[in-house]
């Protein structure tokens, strides 16, 4: 028997391994059942090339439990070990200083494995002492066993074993016993190595007997060894990738479409992304693509390899290029893993300009589900943006698909206003607001459809990416005002009567949660509503964006801000306007003229100061005037309310547009029902 110690530079490997590795202690079993894999996978290749000429057998690797005695067991019929391998292998491990390994790699399991090649040795994170057995391939060769009890001394000795390969047992320690339930054992089996190129066999098929389950005769294997991603597209049919996407993910629903990535050069890359049917709100879900290195699991945390807009997509990735055992900032900084990230991109781009040139129908009856996929992409991602203007649809209220340059050439025409600016229109809710969309449409007009979680950002890019365009939302003012053809027809109002009208509709707007209103006058076309409600474009933007981005909370925080736009040349804004001239104009006239006299002599005071510094006698003054210049606008205020309120035709104007906008609830919503059928 030999003995000796594990060449490492520091006695204190062990520790270090059940301390940091802790929270990744799971992993063993990956290492363990990889090392297995990979040592059938070299059998078979020496076999192939006449380097190994006996029988390969029953190529598989068994995991099993035996509780009595406390040990996990993970074994292989590979290439097996001579002592001398062992001695190589197992005994040797090139490891740097124990400071500077603490330091840099305490925090990552995965990153400690990876760099000191400690596969085999993780499996001291949940053992106690751990033996191997191993019969190597080569003729003659002596079967040994290894064993050693979590300290660097280890006993080396030969020994009788029936058939080639490797066993590893470990005696669990009293704090891991979970690894010795078949259920614990196939639930990690299931997450890593479902889909290993080798059978892993793990306990027996049960059968329902008895009232119970029970174990039969036949071994439970728990992989799927040829996986569809590993096959060529030319040997799948849709009802294979619908399978598998079903074995990924049992029970949703079918996936609208899926990109099945086979590359070589420069680097290699297997796999199939599906676009799922998103039916919640927009959520990026980081666990949705499964990232592999030759069929053995690494993460479902894949950020660096899959751009971000394709965080949204479902299925597997593999590629032998990424490292089994990578840390997360390995794979946001390595070069091969960005030129598969651009790949990926390139790929997916394609595709889906493939599909649309295919069959465009089916295309356009999947787009509002991909859209969100197609914008997402196109905000966060150039070269994604570029490609994606081939295949970008544009919706419009009547359930019309257009390109973007076919949308350009169809309201090229109508919708150029008299600065040469191409004006889309657009509404995010058609039955809110039918009246505004039907104005537009009588006009001529089309109106898009922006209804998506995305939209109001895809808006602001589509502004950039298409010279001279404006994107404005349908009832964000009058039509006539949304694509200015000539210039504005002038209200012919003088200043007493603005103000008397101002403060006549002012009154009568009703507290609206939340909202903000101001009204104003336009000399629309006397067939046009009395009374339109729009919403300032630029304001309603920044309040959509304010909800993605936290850092807009400002915007998100305002009222909401509403224009009450008065048409001047209506028949009844016509009649509210002469009753105002006979009835309260002789009250409000001297009132206004004083708060004119008012702020032209505190004018007159300011402007004899010019460097701005008044006297205390000046800034008394000021002080009055401004006091008594209040108390007339509030009587002021006062007189037109008092009048306001017994004319009800204004607030009936008033609240008509305010339901036709969604915006009457509750008392005010009540009140008007009453008034109509007093009215009536």
């Amino acid at each position: 028997m030999k003995k000796g110690n594990i060449g490492v530079t520091t006695e204190n490997i062990f520790p270090v391994i059940k301390k940091f590795l802790y929270s990744d202690h799971e992993i063993f079993l990956r290492e363990l059942v990889s090392n297995a894999i990979d040592a059938t996978q070299k059998l078979k290749t020496l076999s192939s090339c006449g380097e190994y000429k006996g029988e390969l057998g029953e190529l598989k690797v068994t995991v099993s439990i035996d509780k009595e005695n406390g040990t996990l067991t993970v074994s292989d019929h590979g290439i097996g070990m001579t002592a001398e391998d062992i001695d190589k292998y197992i005994n040797q491990i090139a490891f740097s200083g124990a400071e500077e390994f603490l330091e840099k790699y305490k925090d990552n399991a995965n990153t400690i494995i990876g760099h000191f090649g400690l596969g085999f040795y993780s499996a001291f994170m949940v053992a106690k002492k751990v033996v191997i057995k191993s019969q190597s391939y080569k003729d003659g060769a002596q079967a040994v066993k290894w064993e050693c009890d979590g300290s660097p001394e280890y006993s080396m000795e030969q020994i009788e074993k029936d058939n080639r390969g490797t066993d590893i047992i470990l005696y669990i320690d009293d704090e891991n016993k979970d690894f010795l339930e078949q259920s614990r054992i196939d639930t990690l089996l299931k997450k890593y190595c479902r889909f290993l190129p080798i059978p892993v066999i793990s306990g027996k098929e049960q059968e329902w007997k008895d009232g119970k389950y029970v174990d039969t005769d036949k071994d439970k294997v728990i992989n799927e060894t040829a996986p569809a991603w590993m096959k060529k597209p030319s040997e799948l049919k849709d009802e294979d990738y619908l399978k598998f996407y079903n074995e990924l993910y049992p029970g949703q629903d079918e996936p609208l479409f899926w990109i099945h990535l086979n590359v070589d050069f420069p680097f290699t890359l297997t796999g199939i992304l599906y676009f799922p049917k998103i039916k919640n709100n927009f959520d990026i879900n980081k666990n949705r693509i499964q990232l592999y290195c030759n069929q053995v699991f690494v993460t479902d945390s894949v950020e660096g390899v899959v751009p971000e807009f394709l965080m949204l997509l479902q299925g597997v990735i593999d590629s032998p290029d990424i490292p089994l055992n990578v840390s997360r900032s390995y794979l946001q900084s390595d070069a091969a893993v960005k030129k598969i990230s651009t790949y990926i991109t390139k790929k997916v781009s394609s595709r889906l300009e493939e599909i649309f040139k295919a069959d465009r129908n089916e295309f356009e009856k999947k787009w509002d589900d991909i859209k969100i996929f197609i914008e997402y992409g196109m905000l966060s991602d150039e070269k994604f943006r570029d490609a994606g203007k081939k295949f970008t649809l544009l919706k419009d209220t009547d359930g019309k698909y257009f390109t973007l340059d076919e949308y350009k050439q169809l309201i090229g025409a109508s919708q150029t206003d008299k600065d040469g600016n191409l004006i889309h229109l657009y509404s995010t809710d058609p039955i809110a607001q039918f009246t505004y969309i039907k104005a537009a449409t009588d006009k001529g007009y089309n109106v898009l459809l922006m209804d998506g979680q995305l939209d109001s950002h895809f808006i602001g890019l589509l502004e950039q990416q298409i010279e001279k365009s404006q994107f404005v939302r349908v009832d964000s003012d009058v039509i006539d005002n949304l694509i200015r053809k000539e210039n504005k027809k002038e209200v012919l109002l003088t200043s007493a009567q603005r103000n008397i009208l101002t403060g006549i509709f002012n009154s009568q707007i009703p507290t609206v949660e939340n909202s903000q209103f101001i009204v104003s006058f336009e000399a629309m076309s006397e067939n046009d509503s009395p009374i339109v409600i729009t919403q300032n474009e630029y304001m309603r933007r920044m309040k959509e964006m304010a909800a993605f981005q936290p850092g807009m909370s400002f915007y998100g925080e305002m009222p909401d801000s509403y224009n009450l736009i008065v048409n001047t040349e209506h028949p009844l804004i016509v009649k509210i306007r002469e009753n105002a001239d006979n009835d309260i104009a002789s009250t409000i006239s001297p009132i206004s003229k004083s708060i004119d006299d008012n702020n032209a002599e505190i004018t007159k005071i300011r402007d004899t100061h010019k460097d701005g510094k008044l006297s205390d006698e000046d800034n008394a003054k000021i002080s009055t005037l401004e006091n008594a210049t209040k108390a007339l606008r509030d009587d002021e205020s006062k007189a037109l309310s008092d009048y306001a309120a017994t004319q009800p035709m204004v607030r009936q104007l008033v609240d008509l547009a305010l339901l036709g906008n969604g915006l009457l609830k509750g008392e005010a919503l009540n009140a008007f029902i009453n008034r109509s059928v007093s009215l009536l």
